[in-house]
């Protein structure tokens, strides 16, 4: 699936918001969070580019079959015409509608930010959201709180410049077809590393981790 570096660029910083914003609520909660995302398979961001990629060098695509882990996530249903305007949307997204959740239920993060993608060509169906600790008791117009079971999943962990992403996706379904199963609803992207050092510096993409998950029966 697609995605332009313009996308990239606002969705970072949307995510960034979420994280001061997590942090400000309970910083030693949100480290745990950031842990635990690391430890859990299927459980931040898409890589932000300064310019094209001068290099020819592939991805790296790790795959595994596994299982997902049990969440609780708040997430915002939305569609949009064109890529630059998933982008502005994901922006709002997170930026401003789920952080002012976390704000008012008091919510922490337990994971890293998804979010599916339900069709390739325009117009473009999404969902973004966040794992939290509980259900919120007060999520607000168009939120909705949705949970992750335990289903059987394949994982391609994928390195690289985001734009290349779509070897993953066709890694996947090649993994799905020679295995003879069937897709189990859509598959969704999780932005397990921050995409830029500390200084705002674009990370080496091939030192930022994108799971893509496909659920399959």
């Amino acid at each position: 699936m697609k995605r332009t570096t313009y996308l990239q660029a606002l969705f970072t910083a949307a995510c960034c918001i979420v994280v001061i914003t997590s942090c400000n609520n309970n910083n030693d909660a949100s480290k745990t969070g950031k842990e635990a995302a690391t430890k859990d398979t299927v459980v931040k961001k898409p890589v932000v580019e300064a310019k094209p990629a001068e290099s020819k060098r592939g991805p790296i695509i790790n795959i595994t079959d596994t299982l997902s882990v049990k969440r609780i996530v708040i997430t915002v249903k939305d569609s949009a015409a064109t890529m630059p305007r998933i982008s502005i949307k994901l922006a709002e997204i997170y930026g401003i509608k789920l952080a002012a959740v976390l704000k008012k239920n008091n919510l922490k993060t337990t994971g890293s930010p998804i979010a599916w993608y339900k069709s390739e060509k325009p117009p473009y169906f999404f969902e973004a959201g966040l794992p939290v600790d509980k259900r919120p008791s007060k999520p607000g117009p168009g939120v909705q709180v949705k949970e992750i079971g335990i289903d059987s999943i394949v994982v391609a962990h994928f390195y690289g410049p985001y734009e290349l992403i779509p070897q993953a996706y066709d890694a996947l379904r090649d993994w799905i077809k020679d295995h003879k199963k069937k897709a189990k609803g859509a598959p969704y992207e999780i932005y397990i590393d921050e995409p830029v050092e500390k200084d705002g510096r674009p990370k080496d993409p091939y030192k930022v981790q994108t799971d893509i998950v496909f659920p399959w029966k």
